[in-house]
């Protein structure tokens, strides 16, 4: 048996990019013990970003949920981590430094054990002072590379801006593919000239599933020296989503790596009760195109996480664009049509902004502006 590959469960981008919503507290509580008992996971992603906010609009202190959350995971000995934006913090506009800081220390009291932050715009200086404030308060200081894929966005690109995080103390390093659109042979160069660098350093892939690439990314990830490979599962894998734990579990297997059995018992009852939250009103935040892989993003590269909004703000648009042609005398659209429209037109938006890595707040602004001048222009 080969080297040794560690499994992360992306619960919370599991809801995040599938329809922007999360179950209740009391939810996560009884699905948090089937997934310990899996055994196959050394870390999951318990909080950050919009899971918390989300909290607020069931009515719940998402500080409470948090503790809650992470308990049963701290006192099985997975680490958990979450999400945060750099200078946004959870939030999606700046943060006072203060704040910031004192986050940082608030989520380590909650049980959060690792930061993962990301600028997005790639700007390493901007999380200097995530990592400072996280290693401060006794968290494990993640940086991300988030994957796109331009002229300007080259393998060297990333290898170098690995070094900077690092030298700005990043203690490990994760491959944020938040769209999928990393093509596997250039993740496994990415991967490998980080690690021929920093030898030691712990590197950590996550790719959305969306157009295809990221099962096979999983394996050049792999190996080319990642540690550790975020996974989904169903009822909320694939799709927007994220590669499936059991294919990827089976595929690493194959190819020689040394992972943790998975209790199957286990993994049927957190499957079952995932589609239980789903089933009692979660899915009607879920666009059944979600479910669904589309080559088509390729070219548009829209994340995972957009995709659940995206998909819903077309069922609105649809119909008001609708009404808008109708009293022009002009042929009426469906949404696949107006869909086709809106992945052509983020290209071009997407290169006459720059080429801004499609992610939370960046991702937001090319959608708006694309959805804008598609209604439009119309």
């Amino acid at each position: 048996m080969g080297r040794e590959i560690k499994l992360c469960l992306v619960y919370r981008d599991m809801w995040q990019s599938s329809g922007k919503y999360m179950p209740r507290v009391d939810q996560l509580l009884r699905v948090a013990d089937p997934i310990i008992e899996m055994g196959c996971f050394s870390r999951v992603e318990t909080n950050g970003g919009g899971f918390e906010q989300i909290n607020l609009l069931y009515g719940e202190n998402p500080n409470q949920s948090v503790r809650k959350w992470t308990t049963p995971f701290n006192e099985a000995g997975i680490q958990t981590q979450m999400l945060e934006r750099g200078l946004n913090g959870i939030r999606m506009s700046p943060v006072p430094s203060d704040i910031r800081q004192l986050m940082f220390q608030v989520k380590k009291k909650q049980g959060t054990d690792i930061a993962r932050s990301f600028d997005g715009l790639n700007y390493a200086p901007n999380l200097e002072n995530s990592f400072k404030y996280a290693r401060a308060a006794g968290m494990v200081a993640q940086g991300c590379l988030c994957i796109t894929h331009s002229k300007l966005h080259t393998v060297d690109y990333f290898i170098k801006l690995a070094d900077q995080l690092i030298e700005l103390g990043a203690e490990e390093i994760c491959l944020k593919d938040m769209a999928g659109v990393g093509r596997p042979v250039s993740i496994g160069k990415i991967t490998k000239g980080i690690r021929e660098r920093h030898p030691n350093i712990i590197i950590q892939y996550h790719g959305h599933s969306t157009p295809g690439f990221s099962i096979v990314s999983s394996l050049e990830a792999a190996r080319n020296g990642a540690d550790i490979i975020d996974v989904g599962m169903e009822p909320l894998s694939w799709g927007t989503g994220h590669a499936d734990l059991l294919t990827v579990h089976a595929m690493l297997e194959d190819a020689g790596f040394k992972l943790p059995k998975i209790n199957m018992k286990a993994y049927m009852e957190a499957r079952s009760l995932t589609q239980e939250f789903m089933d009692d009103f979660l899915g009607y935040y879920i666009s059944p195109q979600n479910r669904y892989m589309n080559s088509l993003l390729i070219g548009p590269g829209l994340p995972g996480g957009m995709m659940g909004s995206l998909m819903a703000d077309l069922e609105k648009s649809v119909v008001s664009l609708n009404k808008w042609l109708q009293k022009r005398d002009l042929e009426p659209m469906d949404q696949e049509q107006l869909l086709i429209k809106l992945f052509d037109e983020v290209e071009h938006v997407w290169t006459k902004m720059g080429f801004p890595p499609l992610v939370t707040p960046y991702s937001q602004y090319v959608k708006n502006t694309t959805l804008m001048n598609v209604l439009h222009i119309n």
